[in-house]
């Protein structure tokens, strides 16, 4: 019977445990890194590799999961919000220190809760993005909606010219091609993309978040 010198089980162990860490460490990078935002039309979709080409005139796959959730966009009306309405704003800061909206986009009930809270976005220098319910809406005096979420609130006005539009729960029959899309992706260890949630224009609509 052969007895393994400590040296020796440390010269084998060591580069186990580093490559060891090395993996937990991309591990961890792949689940935290910032989520690539996807924005542009289908040219194809086949199997679970969606085909895009985006705004900026380049092509890219996205891979989808089984459940990655997918979202239809219709478009909407501000009277269709009311007090208690689950909404989410991309927004751009005020001087007085309110926001002012690039996009609204009304959820489902099925949906109240998604994404809830305020962070940024990626719509321009310090967008930021506020899911949350509706505390009041005031159209017929500046079109200013009031957004609550767990831990604060947001005063938003939302100019004339803005869009909204409904979400709703949608599925892989929207994911045609020609229609436009906004999804948001992680990148995998291989450096392919993944899709978190997909939102696609339904009828011609281009998702404006």
């Amino acid at each position: 019977m052969k007895f393994v010198s400590g040296s020796l089980m440390r010269s084998i162990a060591t580069p186990m445990l580093v490559a060891g860490a090395l993996l937990a460490g991309q591990a961890a990078f792949a689940q935290n890194a910032q989520p690539t935002g996807v924005r542009g039309t289908i040219t194809a979709f086949s199997g679970d590799t969606l085909k895009v080409h985006t705004r900026d005139g380049k092509d890219l796959d996205v891979k989808l999961e089984q459940n990655t959730p997918i979202r239809g966009v219709t478009l909407a009306k501000i009277t269709e919000i009311k007090a208690d309405s689950y909404i989410g704003t991309a927004a751009i800061p005020q001087a007085d220190g309110s926001l002012k909206a690039l996009e609204v986009h009304v959820f489902p009930a099925s949906m109240r809760g998604s994404g809830e809270g305020h962070r940024p976005w990626d719509l321009g220098a310090n967008s930021s993005m506020t899911n949350g319910t509706v505390g009041n809406v005031v159209v017929s005096n500046g079109r200013t909606i009031t957004v609550k979420y767990q831990g604060g609130e947001k005063k938003v006005f939302v100019p004339e010219d803005v869009p909204i539009v409904d979400l709703e729960p949608g599925d892989r029959s929207l994911l045609v091609p020609g229609a436009k899309v906004v999804l948001f992706a992680h990148k995998e260890a291989d450096g392919s993309l993944t899709a978190n949630f997909i939102s696609a224009g339904k009828n011609g609509v281009n998702p404006p978040m």
